[in-house]
């Protein structure tokens, strides 16, 4: 169990600095959203199918890039630029504890974003319309919010500025860890997500107090581990593979896990 908040709000406890970046990619984004939905309570998954109906689709996967897509469609320009700046968190120190006024001004942060469309998806007096774009919000935010450089602090725009050799060709470490190191494993997200689902439950972190917020605290993890994944000589090997793959693959469990778990209480209600 863990504790979501809009404002003051508990629901229960235990549970990058890139604009233009997209968290995970859609590989990464279908993995946690299948991820969730096979663990999804019987009341959350009829509530789930019902709003996704108009999208002729009963699958979280199938909206779970949708709020990275909305940039390049013009009928959608205003939404994706009020958004745009709540897939990611900058945390402007390096220790990495949240701080709203600094790290979240405005709200324009993953944090208040995951809060902001939580609360919307389960006021029952909103248009399903509303509360279905809501979902995919609160599909793709979790997802954002557990990369690990859509939650760093260093200004290199999550990455995105710092450059590497990745399988013979120059990128950046953000590109890496949106797309390449899952690339890696060569399997589609319909097998990747059963080969993590078949390692069986995944056990979260511990909650970080004094923390009663945990959507600030999956941002606090993801920023703890964006510090140790620089490598040094700007070349991404095999090794560095084989010891950040892991991670990252972690990182999509928990992700899994938590979004489950927030839409069989938002939507069980």
């Amino acid at each position: 169990m863990f504790s979501l908040r809009r404002s003051a709000l508990a629901l229960f406890t235990c549970l990058a600095l890139a604009p233009a970046a997209q968290a995970w990619g859609p590989l990464g984004h279908s993995i946690v959203a299948d991820l969730a939905q096979r663990h999804l309570s019987p009341a959350a998954e009829a509530e789930v199918e019902r709003l996704l109906a108009p999208e002729h689709t009963k699958s979280l996967a199938d909206i779970a890039s949708w709020p990275d897509e909305i940039r390049n469609d013009p009928k959608q320009d205003a939404l994706w630029k009020q958004t745009r700046g709540l897939h990611y968190i900058d945390f402007t120190s390096g220790d990495c504890n949240y701080t709203p006024p600094r790290d979240c001004k405005d709200g324009q942060c993953v944090v208040a974003g995951i809060d902001h469309y939580v609360t919307v998806l389960g006021d029952k007096s909103q248009p399903d319309a509303v509360r279905l774009e809501a979902l995919k919000f609160v599909v793709h935010f979790i997802g954002d919010e557990h990369q690990p450089l859509h939650g760093g602090s260093r200004d290199d725009k999550g990455g995105n500025a710092y450059q590497v050799q990745f399988e013979g060709k120059g990128t950046n470490l953000h590109s890496v860890w949106d797309s390449g190191l899952l690339k890696t494993h060569g399997l589609e997200w319909k097998a990747y997500a059963d080969e993590l689902d078949a390692r069986g439950p995944v056990t979260l972190p511990a909650p970080i107090p004094p923390l009663d917020n945990a959507y600030a605290q999956w941002a606090e993890e993801s920023c703890a581990i964006s510090r140790d994944i620089y490598p040094d000589s700007h070349k991404i090997d095999q090794a560095y593979v084989d010891k950040e793959l892991p991670v990252a693959e972690l990182r999509l469990r928990e992700a899994g896990r938590r979004l489950a778990e927030v839409l069989n209480l938002t939507l069980s209600q």
